[in-house]
């Protein structure tokens, strides 16, 4: 929010700084929440910004204070704790994965196979620490305040037996489960679509109910975690989502193909 209240104006960290008397270093993370911002910051940076609401400037005091306290995810040291934190607070998510089945959806058999190959390899206590976050980021998906989660994934996705056969089945019975939510739908890119827009990548969308927050595209992969806001991006990455949603099984023959594939692991 302090961040597109500066960009919304057109000012630089560097600018902001010098107005304020307080290094660029400081207004970065404030930005990126590394540091906590007290009232007098935000009270400064209101002026600057020209917020004049009290309401809107009380509520950023409060979010200010409220973001000193410590969320559950710090504590396991995760490489994406920023999107845990963003995923925890968005009101829609859309997810396409060519690849795996989405970190909300995994049962534990799934999720210690595919930390178990990562490479390089994760030593045991920490295999068992992402894992327990993963399963503990579940619980989004049970609150009646959660968000809306709509996942498209390939379905050589749900072909490939990561786990074994007995995992596969288990995490295929849950996917079934989870999705006679009204808040989850589930959608399968079948092979023989062929060549789609997101066969070589992999992308989740989280949408805010915030006039002043950005929607972000989170993208991870080897190169690392890329968080994207501009405004032609968002609208590209959402357009695209929308056309997997198009070329995709509907919800419910794909949860046919689910509940045929699952058959499959069963008699193996």
């Amino acid at each position: 929010m302090l961040r597109k209240l500066r960009t919304d104006r057109e000012l630089t960290i560097e600018e902001v700084s010098e107005r304020l008397l307080f290094s660029p270093t400081k207004l970065s993370r404030l930005e990126t929440g590394r540091a906590g911002a007290s009232p007098r910051d935000i009270r400064d940076l209101c002026v600057l910004y020209e917020v004049t609401d009290p309401a809107e400037r009380e509520r950023l005091t409060t979010l200010a204070r409220e973001g000193k306290q410590r969320a559950w995810w710090q504590q396991f040291d995760l490489p994406y704790a920023t999107y845990v934190g963003l995923e925890a607070e968005a009101t829609s998510i859309s997810d396409f994965n060519s690849g795996v089945i989405t970190g909300l959806l995994q049962v534990e058999g799934y999720a210690r196979a595919i930390f178990e190959a990562t490479y390089p390899p994760l030593d045991h206590a920490t295999v068992q620490q992402r894992i327990e976050a993963r399963i503990k980021r579940q619980a989004l998906l049970e609150h009646d305040s959660g968000p809306l989660l709509h996942c498209v994934v390939d379905e050589q996705a749900l072909r490939r037996p990561v786990g074994g056969a007995a995992v596969m089945h288990s995490q295929l019975a849950r996917i079934i489960a989870v999705a006679k939510s009204p808040k989850v739908t589930f959608q399968i890119i079948p092979v023989d679509v062929g060549a789609h827009p997101g066969l070589d990548s992999t992308f989740v969308l989280l949408e805010f109910n915030e006039p002043i927050v950005n929607d972000v595209v989170y993208i991870e992969g080897l190169v690392g975690n890329i968080y994207l806001e501009d405004a032609a991006e968002l609208d590209r990455y959402k357009r695209t989502f929308s056309r997997l949603c198009s070329i995709a099984l509907s919800p419910e023959d794909s949860i046919a193909l689910v509940v045929s594939i699952a058959a499959t692991y069963k008699d193996s």
